[in-house]
């Protein structure tokens, strides 16, 4: 399941109060889409690690009533929290595969009968939970079959390069990362378990190393940052492209004269001018980079002229509504636009 195809799902399920457990590789996003779900939905967000809980605090703490010889059950951190919620409530769980069988165990009858020793949650209180899978050396022993079955879907998050550079855009991640993991696509999402002390090239290592570029470091001590970042051949890759994404052509002098600046026949080049006239583009400015769009179709690089153009409309919706844009849609690049989503 896509990202976006993950934050529909919880769309529906946390109105609806219906619990989700999320699977997947480390890093990659389980945990921020969760919390961007409770956003969008207004909900309040009520994190739990199991990993590091103890069954108590699911169940309450045991408290002794010595007038009637008998003892409780008292609410206290999360648990206290949930009950209290007087509006929409996410609790979510996160890495619960790492929690002990007993945790795991507490948690059983608020999935299900959501209530646990005499405390009802809230009917607005939904649970979304998160683990990473077995075989990603995370310390994940597996989740108990009844608490798997508590919830109404067990569903595995994946990488899209397509969603992750649409979020890198706004995100403010610097161009020459995102054309690189466009050249290089299997390079988003490549974890690998392993007992050593590395990385692996995943989206959160990823946005570890454009914090990384950002800090204007030594060029030796970034090559070995940027390697314990994301591991010693995904570092050495990105950095050989970014010191070709330094070489290219200025992208000024393409914005000043569209019609005469060289077109590149390399596919890591193209992916660089591309991706850094995206970044580029407004309103006044995409009459000029929807010229040299035009160019890059008649000169054999439609797909490029095509992701140049869906990069323009990320960047500025307005765009969609440019004397300019409009030409260039009903033009020959017309059906690759239409293909490639540019509009949507």
């Amino acid at each position: 399941m896509k990202p976006s195809q993950l934050s529909e799902l919880l769309s529906r399920t946390i109105p609806a109060g219906l619990p989700v457990l999320v699977t997947g590789a480390p890093g990659i996003g389980k945990s921020d889409i969760v919390a961007q779900a409770a956003q969008t939905a207004g909900a309040d967000l009520i994190l739990s690690h199991p990993a590091v809980a103890d069954p108590t605090d699911a169940k309450g703490f045991p408290w002794p009533d010595a007038q009637n010889g008998t003892a409780t059950f008292l609410p206290f951190g999360e648990l206290a929290r949930a009950l209290a919620a007087t509006s929409r409530t996410v609790w979510f769980l996160d890495d619960l595969g790492q929690a002990p069988a007993a945790v795991q165990a507490s948690y059983m009858q608020l999935l299900l009968a959501r209530r646990v020793n005499g405390h009802v949650l809230p009917d607005h209180v939904t649970f979304v939970a998160a683990t990473n899978r077995r075989t990603d050396r995370a310390g994940v022993s597996g989740i108990l079959e009844p608490v798997k079955s508590r919830f109404v879907s067990i569903v595995e998050l994946e990488a899209d390069l397509d969603e992750w550079c649409q979020w890198a855009f706004g995100a403010g991640i610097p161009s020459e990362l995102v054309a690189f993991l466009r050249f290089r696509p299997e390079l988003l999402s490549q974890f690998k378990a392993s007992a050593d002390l590395t990385n692996s090239p995943v989206p959160r290592t990823w946005s570890h190393v454009a914090q990384l570029l950002a800090l204007s470091l030594p060029p030796a001590v970034e090559n070995h940052a940027v390697a314990g970042a994301v591991g010693e051949g995904a570092a050495a890759e990105f950095l050989a492209f970014r010191r070709l994404f330094q070489e290219l052509p200025s992208i000024d002098g393409i914005l000043i004269d569209p019609d005469a600046s060289d077109i590149p026949t390399k596919p890591a080049t193209l992916y660089a001018v591309t991706t850094a006239l995206g970044v580029r583009a407004t309103v006044q400015t995409f009459g000029r980079i929807g010229r040299y769009a035009v160019r890059l179709m008649d000169g054999g690089h439609g797909e490029f002229a095509a992701l140049l153009l869906r990069d323009c409309v990320r960047r500025e919706k307005k765009i969609l509504q440019t004397p300019e844009f409009i030409r260039i849609a009903s033009g020959p690049l017309g059906s690759l636009i239409s293909g490639s989503g540019v509009a949507s």
